[in-house]
């Protein structure tokens, strides 16, 4: 690990509002998050490979009475958005760091009231297939943790990724409710809050649609 990312480490373990091992904390706090963690009974919100955690950090800005989690595995890149956090003295968020495989373990059922996924790795390769975060695999995943009617939301500029996980949805029991292949000149434009991450600013800068849609868990 260079001296930069070590140094970044280290912030993620400082901070109170990262949440990951060794921290006591880590791992006690399914089905307690709103009761243990928050403090309140306000609904929960991830957004899952959240990066630097611009999304979790805006919806918390713009929603104070509800709760936002951002679940990444780079401890330098969730120190970034704990650090935001702070210094927008937000106190409804919160970062995870956990392979996503772990959501489950860390999330009780019906606990979570929306998702996010926000520019993940498409991960085009066909080998890679079962680690796209809309595999069948993780979409179960999602659907213990997410109450009967939660949404889903997904944004890239992948478009090859985004047919797979329109399929993906499909196939494991989502019901697809908006669909576009251009947000920004869709009717639900306002919908994603105005919020641009890293790497949407960066895709869409260079002249790439932004693919969203937003599903519901049927259960």
């Amino acid at each position: 690990m260079s001296r930069r990312k070590t140094a970044k480490y280290n912030l993620a373990i400082a901070l109170d509002n990262v949440i990951q091992s060794p921290k006591p904390i880590f791992g006690t706090l399914a089905g307690k998050w709103k009761s243990d963690y928050f403090k309140n009974d306000s609904s929960l919100v991830l957004e899952l490979g959240c990066g630097r955690g611009e999304y979790t950090n805006g919806l918390g800005k713009l929603f104070p009475d509800m709760n936002f989690i951002g679940v990444d595995v780079k401890g330098d890149r969730l120190a970034q958005g704990g650090r935001a956090a702070k210094e927008l003295a937000l106190t409804n968020t919160a970062f995870l760091r956990i392979h996503m495989q772990e959501i489950d373990e860390q999330f009780a059922e019906n606990e979570v009231d929306e998702i996010w996924i926000t520019f993940p790795d498409p991960r085009l390769r066909d080998r890679d297939e079962k680690r796209r975060l809309t595999f069948q695999t993780f979409l179960n995943r999602y659907k213990k943790i997410l109450k009967p009617g939660g949404i889903l939301h997904l944004k890239t500029d992948s478009l090859p990724f985004f047919e797979f996980s329109e399929g993906s949805l499909a196939e494991n029991g989502w019901d697809i409710i908006v669909k576009t292949n251009d947000l920004y000149t869709s009717e639900w434009m306002d919908d994603h809050f105005g919020i641009k991450t890293r790497f949407e600013e960066m895709f869409y800068e260079k002249g790439f649609n932004i693919n969203y849609l937003r599903a519901i868990n049927k259960q």
